[in-house]
């Protein structure tokens, strides 16, 4: 057994030591609420501990103490129900909330923003543009930063121009009076020859340029003077300047070229192809967007989400089953258009017919699968391409492009937008520039080091959904990320930095702790607490805690939240890496 082991424990330290970044589940709350928005959006307090969290399904926000990160429990609530017909946003610094949402008065009617302070007392209310999704302070805190969508109702008879609210919060919170509010819209470009790459095409090109885009989210630059802003629909990022508060530019993101970056497009066929076509292009349309700095510079990176028009009265949506292609492009267009190939991928009638003959020369689908980066010009730097398609086919075969409210349902989203990258953020973790993307449909968190924006790699992906139980279950985990949250170490309630998620299908917010260990090196202390060893199924723990149980290959197969044990009877023979909240690693033998 001597001569068997020491081998073992050569190859045990070279494996383990690669793994120097921690990302590890510290607590969870749970709304209870499944597949109702219990949560979309959080923000959080430092000074009082309060992490704020939209309940749309109540029309509140839930406040919830994040005192001890493991246990995070609801304090109170704050009924928004008088001010808002539902909660779409919240943002808070110093002590003032915000919180966004549609009137009661109609969806399409100017929106509503209200403050209130930490304890939940209403301060302010006051109105901007319609259809506000997305509400953030400056990162000085000088101005509240509206997205307002604008979207038109479901027959098309009434479609409010997007916008974007600035508020100038100088005064103070108190002092405020719409005369504060400074709304800047898109008319100023109707009637003009923007960028082609904008994509303006809504109720078949009827509408007003200003009426066709929809801001869907906005982050700021460090120095607080220049907005970014993701207009999905539209495939484009709108650029504003915040100091003389006006529109700077807004410029088309492009298209991912599929004859060269590969998607798995049916959800029809039983195996993982993940191929590349030609004249097949897929349109960025990012929802989330974070600034981050990096020598010196700014840079956006995006998780590219895509998004679809479907009205009553008009809808772009179509497969490619049904449409006529071009017979000069698509040569081979009864392959093409077979169920199991690219039949079933849904696509824009917006563009594609170049010449107008009525047939498509191209075919364009929403979102590109991706997260990207775009330098502070929107130019893009790079793109992850088929990276997160490419590993997930890998690390989870027969869960692959799976929906986030059924766990039966492998490659039900690859004719749609796949994984659906939709949250993302940026922190820095001891001098690592890091970004993590929450992918909406598949579950779970990619995480990249950002260090070099021109040359990311990827590091892991951490997914906290179990596969073997119902999805309405608690035992389910966490489905469905839609917000994601940076907390530095500075003003952690834990002392480390964290990455807070929200997923609105499960209803749950999960907070994680992120850093990293200079070599993980086996702890011998730990390493005792941890028996039997070696063991055929079963092992306990000297106290119950936090535990992620990895294979050598680096991936996670076990997390246990609480508790003394887990079981590892479903797993092959072999050695696995045991790792504690606090990065400490042991190692035990399976038989």
């Amino acid at each position: 057994m001597k001569y068997f082991y020491l081998p073992i424990l050569s190859l045990l330290s070279l494996s383990v030591s690669a793994q120097t970044l921690n990302f590890v589940k510290a607590g969870t709350y749970a709304t209870g609420i499944f597949d109702d928005s219990g949560t979309e959006i959080t923000a959080f307090d430092p000074a009082s501990k309060l992490l704020f969290s939209t309940n749309g399904s109540e029309t509140k926000l839930d406040v919830v103490d994040l005192s001890d990160i493991q246990n995070p429990t609801l304090q109170f609530q704050i009924n928004l129900s008088t001010y808002m017909s539902g909660v779409n946003s919240v943002a808070v610094y110093n002590g003032t909330v915000a919180a966004v949402g549609e009137p009661t008065s109609g969806d399409q009617d100017p929106g509503v923003v209200a403050f209130f302070d930490i304890q939940g007392n209403f301060l302010k209310q006051l109105t901007g543009g319609a259809m506000p999704d997305m509400v953030t302070f400056t990162p000085d805190g000088s101005l509240l930063l509206i997205a307002n969508e604008g979207e038109p109702n479901g027959d098309y008879t009434i479609d409010p121009e997007g916008s974007i609210s600035i508020i100038d919060m100088s005064a103070g919170v108190a002092n405020l009076t719409q005369t504060d509010v400074t709304q800047i819209t898109f008319s100023a470009l109707n009637g003009t020859n923007i960028d082609p790459l904008i994509n303006i095409y809504g109720n078949d090109g009827l509408q007003t340029i200003a009426q066709d885009l929809e801001p869907e989210y906005i982050t700021v630059n460090s120095s607080s003077t220049k907005a970014f802003v993701s207009v999905q629909e539209n495939n484009a990022m709108a650029i504003i300047d915040l100091t003389t508060k006006t529109l700077d530019t807004i410029v088309g993101l492009g298209y991912v070229n599929r004859s060269v970056i590969g998607l798995d497009a049916s959800n029809t066929a039983s195996t993982i192809n993940i191929a590349t076509y030609n004249n097949l292009f897929g349109m960025y349309q990012p929802d989330a967007i974070t600034a981050f700095e990096a020598n010196g510079n700014t840079y956006i990176a995006s998780a590219n989400e895509g998004d679809a028009r479907d009205y009553d009265t008009y809808s772009e949506e179509e497969r490619i089953k049904d449409l006529t292609l071009d017979p000069t492009n698509f040569p081979n267009a009864a392959t093409l258009q077979n169920k199991d190939v690219l039949g079933r991928l849904n696509i824009t009638t917006s563009l594609g017919d170049n010449d107008g003959d009525g047939d498509y020369d191209s075919l364009f689908h929403f979102g590109a699968r991706s997260f990207s980066i775009w330098n502070d010009q929107g130019q893009l730097v790079w793109d992850s391409g088929d990276e997160f398609e490419q590993y997930l086919a890998v690390a989870y075969p027969n869960e692959f492009n799976s929906n986030n409210d059924d766990n039966a349902s492998f490659k039900s989203r690859s004719d749609d937008k796949g994984c659906e990258p939709e949250a993302i953020t940026t922190g820095d973790v001891d001098g690592v520039k890091l970004a993590f993307i929450g992918l909406e449909r598949m579950g779970g968190i990619m995480i990249y080091d950002v260090t070099n924006p021109s040359a990311p790699n990827f590091i892991m992906y951490e997914l906290n959904r179990d596969f073997n139980v119902a999805a309405d279950s608690p035992g389910a985990g966490d489905l469905g990320p839609e917000g994601m949250l940076f907390v530095p170490s500075s003003a952690s309630p834990s002392g480390k930095n964290l990455v807070i998620v929200s997923n609105e299908v499960s209803g749950t917010i999960t907070i994680y702790e992120v850093f990293y260990s200079i070599g993980l090196t086996e702890n011998e202390t730990v390493e005792t607490l941890v028996y039997p060893n070696p063991t055929e199924g079963k092992i306990y723990f000297g106290q119950s805690g936090s535990y992620q149980v990895f294979n050598l290959d680096g991936k996670k197969v076990q997390s246990v939240d609480h508790k003394n044990e887990a079981d590892l009877s479903t797993q092959p023979a072999g050695i696995y890496i045991i790792r504690d909240r606090d990065g400490n690693v042991a190692r035990i033998i399976k038989k």
